[in-house]
């Protein structure tokens, strides 16, 4: 029996420690909540990369333009919520989407040059 509580005492020392320094946690209303995501989508070789992308809903996409001629991040009309100004190399643009849905965008530099954001 002596040995059952020497054991036992041990372990939930152990549990303490390993709560202690996980550093302090709350579930409080108020508690700060993780950060929102952010994504990037790469402008190269007149594509998006990735072309297609799923992300929840508060996440910021940003993309960025790694070639060497200008583009444009457009939304098609339905919806229509966003449209970048047009990206020099290294130039960003981001947006965050708030809402679930699907989301098709294409260059209106170059129509052919198309991606989709999907919100979950």
């Amino acid at each position: 029996m002596k040995r059952y509580l020497c054991i036992l005492a041990f372990a939930t020392s152990a549990v303490a420690v390993a709560l202690l320094a996980s550093g302090p946690k709350s579930l409080a209303a108020g508690a700060p909540q993780a950060a929102a995501a952010t994504v990037e989508v790469k402008i190269d070789n007149f594509s998006f990369g990735p072309a297609e992308l799923k992300v929840s809903a508060g996440t910021t996409v940003t993309w960025i333009n790694r070639d060497d001629i200008p583009h444009t991040v457009v939304s098609t009309p339905d919806p229509k919520v966003f449209k970048s100004k047009v990206l020099d190399t290294d130039e960003k643009f981001s947006f965050t989407f708030s809402k679930p849905g699907t989301y098709p965008y294409f260059c209106s530099i170059h129509p052919k040059m198309t991606g989709k954001v999907i919100v979950q």
